[in-house]
């Protein structure tokens, strides 16, 4: 900063002037929706408008220059927070990488789809081997690929020494170009090793010992380890968790390296990580950056500052993605990609938007699945040039701070890990287990009073759906799945699974009481809850409650549902809830707060509002259905 910008910046009286007149301005407000006087307020009005994250990171509602930070440095250079590549091609930005090998396709086609790919945009490898492809097959998937350009990550499960061993004999026997690029990071290849991460999510993979004793025949421009922070965020751990155990794995095989023979600096350039963007895209941005800050300290620590420039391939969350109303996925994915390209991520693979389907349900050519993914990428990039500035969000009083707060709390894990003696042991006496346990059932508790909605899941549901197989909610047989994967919509869809199995669709007769501007806001609402699990609810418009009788002898109904205001609870609830049972609902419900239902009148049998749960009501509702046979009108 200049002495002349320094003279047109307000000072920190004038700052903390203009903040304190915005903060009254909100208690004002605060106060005025609340029917309280700005005394009676309960904390500050940045108190009462601030979020907490699943992270225990807090988002303010307002980020001011007070909140400004030193500059980070320019990207490529320590601590790297803006990037890792100092020299990346503004016109091609981010690798595009698309995963082939998950079929059942041969080597030669595999190699076709390929080169048709780099026609199309493709600019990053990421090979499955092991499956229909093998060790033998590495020379002919990778012929014509030019290695110089197109960074390759493989993965190959128990096969990946084998494979790795193959990749490089291809690597070294491959025609040299007529003038080879410079090796960047964008161009680096990874062997694509995890075998500490692999420990705790279960998934195949080689020895540890194996993979070290590999490094010593690599090449430059090749590493060995892909540290797989998506084998912590699949079972639901949370961002800081996912990059704190990340760290902490990479820090064992740099350990491991170094006791192997290796230089501190030669050991940190084998590693690259993994790391997964869901569709909260300031986490993403933050996430990426943060895994840099925190990697750079890593390296600082060690001695080495320079060679602390994390390698990053950013992975769409397979958690994220649901099987029902599966073409959401294309949204949330768009909105990972963009997070993960403004975040400085060197390589992003968007996965197909019915990657959460087994294979055999998916109702799209596995061809479409892979250009849509590949062309949500290029859309970022070449329609809105997200790829031609680095770091745009650097210098945002929120992404920094954000930034800041998440690097902060992985670090704080990783220092807890190297407490209890490294990764390898926090793994084997259960404590990282625990620690990504207690953040799944949190997620969950989220997820089920619909506080972290899923569109097309527990919020506007689809129930014209086609009916899937009962219990693949909690399939794991994905082609990217960890054995441990908890997405986040499997507890909405197991009931709607649930409910389709009955056969007949369970069914809910919906009372709404006055005019339609009175009801329509809860029978909406209600028509929607019922729907997440499965559950029709058949609306017959207003009614009055001496007409209940005859409606509901038209129906084949056990559970009715009264929707309506807390003044129309009061004129005709009991005489509405009194002609439904009479006329032979075994359960009422209320739509809204316990509240509103008329003291001293007969109870009804429960409520549907907002905040309850969502999961443990709607499994109720249906372990009364179809027990009791309900059958939709």
């Amino acid at each position: 900063m200049t002495a002349s910008d320094d003279a047109v910046q307000p000072g920190a009286d004038a700052l903390q002037q203009a903040y304190s007149t915005w903060s009254d301005a909100a208690a004002g407000v605060l106060a005025k929706s609340r029917k309280v006087t700005v005394d009676e307020l309960t904390d500050t009005p940045e108190a009462l408008l601030s979020t907490h994250t699943a992270d225990g990171t807090v988002v303010r509602p307002l980020y001011t220059r007070k909140d400004e930070t030193a500059e980070p440095g320019l990207p490529g250079q320590f601590p790297f927070v803006r990037g890792a590549d100092p020299v990346r091609d503004v016109n091609v930005g981010w690798r595009v990488t698309e995963r082939f090998g998950d079929g059942p396709a041969t080597a030669e086609a595999v190699n076709e789809q390929i080169l048709d790919a780099a026609g199309n945009g493709t600019s990053g490898l990421w090979l499955r081997f092991g499956g229909a492809l093998s060790a033998d097959d590495v020379a002919t998937v990778l012929s014509g690929v030019y290695l110089d350009l197109m960074p390759v990550t493989l993965d190959a499960g128990a096969d990946g020494i084998a494979v790795a061993r193959a990749y490089l004999a291809a690597r070294a026997a491959a025609p040299a170009a007529p003038e080879a690029a410079p090796a960047t990071v964008a161009t680096i290849q990874s062997l694509g090793l995890s075998p500490y991460t692999a420990a705790y999510s279960g998934r195949a993979t080689v020895d540890a010992a194996e993979a070290t004793a590999l490094a010593a025949d690599v090449p430059a421009g090749v590493r060995v380890f892909r540290v797989d922070g998506t084998d912590f965020s699949q079972a639901g751990a949370g961002n800081s968790q996912e990059l704190g155990f990340a760290v902490a794995a990479a820090v064992a095989h740099v350990r491991d390296l170094v006791a192997a023979g290796l230089s501190t600096q030669q050991a940190l350039a084998q590693i690259t990580f993994a790391i997964s963007v869901d569709d909260d895209q300031f986490a993403g941005i933050a996430k990426l950056r943060a895994l840099r800050t925190v990697w750079s300290r890593v390296a600082d620590v060690l001695g080495e500052p320079a060679a602390g420039a994390a390698v990053t391939h950013a992975v769409t969350d397979l958690a994220m993605l649901t099987q029902r109303d599966p073409w959401v996925n294309m949204l949330r994915s768009t909105v990972a990609a963009f997070g993960a390209g403004l975040g400085g991520a060197d390589q992003v693979t968007v996965l197909g938007y019915d990657a959460a389907l087994p294979v055999d349900e998916r109702t799209s050519s596995a061809s479409f699945s892979q250009r849509i993914a590949r062309n949500t990428q290029l859309l970022l990039l070449e329609e809105s040039n997200l790829g031609r500035v680095l770091d745009p969000a650097g210098g945002s009083w929120f992404v920094e701070s954000l930034t800041a707060d998440l690097a902060a709390a992985a670090w704080d894990l990783f220092t807890e890990v190297e407490r209890r003696g490294g990764f390898s042991a926090a793994v084997a006496d259960g404590w990282i287990g625990e620690q990504i346990a207690e953040s799944l059932a949190a997620r969950d508790v989220e997820v089920a009073h619909r506080r972290a909605p899923l569109t097309g899941v527990s919020e506007f549901p689809n129930l014209e759906e086609a009916a899937r197989p009962e219990g693949t909610a909690a399939s794991v047989d994905l082609a990217t799945a960890s054995p441990r994967l908890a997405r986040v919509a499997r507890q909405f869809e197991a009931l709607r699974d649930r409910a389709d199995a009955a056969g007949t669709r369970p069914s809910v007769l919906l009372l709404p009481l006055g005019s339609v501007a009175e009801h329509n806001g809860r029978t909406t609402f209600v028509s929607n809850l019922l729907a997440a699990g499965g559950i029709a609810a058949v609306n017959p418009g207003p009614v009055e409650p001496d007409g209940i009788a005859a409606l509901v002898a038209g129906q084949s109904v056990s559970v009715a549902v009264l929707c309506g205001t807390g003044k129309r609870y009061a004129s005709d609830g009991p005489a509405a809830l009194a002609a439904a049972r009479a006329a032979g609902i075994d359960r009422v419900l209320l739509a809204g707060p316990d509240r509103e239902w008329p003291e001293g009148s007969d109870p009804v049998d429960g409520s549907l509002r907002v905040g309850i749960d969502a999961v443990a009501t709607l499994t109720e509702l249906l372990d009364h259905l179809t027990d009791g046979g309900s059958a939709s009108a």
